[in-house]
């Protein structure tokens, strides 16, 4: 999974593909918990959707300016705009149904 940071987030939420952002911090269990979650799908998109994570304790005024006050958030990003969001550690069936929610709004 790609790290973002305040000098690339802009340039990887504007592509023109579903972009997952796991905004998260080290000393987050439910974000420790998410993560093998996150790193096994990344691998079963196998590039048709792009994982990454954004540590909220070293980039918090992105998180801010999205009204991030609990974490793991996950947003998809395509475009530039948000097409799904998801808050918490969940399982891989109800994470894989949210990406698939997602891909199917940006195929509409």
């Amino acid at each position: 999974m790609k790290d973002l940071n305040e000098g690339n987030f802009e340039d990887e939420i504007k592509k023109k593909k579903l972009v997952v952002v796991d905004f998260w911090a080290p000393w987050c269990m439910p974000c420790r918990m998410l993560t093998p979650v996150l790193e096994k799908l990344e691998k079963e998109y196998n590039g048709k959707v792009e994982f990454t994570k954004l540590n909220t304790d070293e980039n918090p005024n992105i998180a801010a300016r999205f009204g991030i006050f609990s974490i793991p958030t996950v947003m998809m990003f395509y475009d530039g705009e948000i097409v799904n969001t998801f808050i918490g550690a969940m399982p891989e069936s109800a994470v894989r149904l949210e990406i698939e929610k997602a891909l199917e709004k940006i195929e509409q």
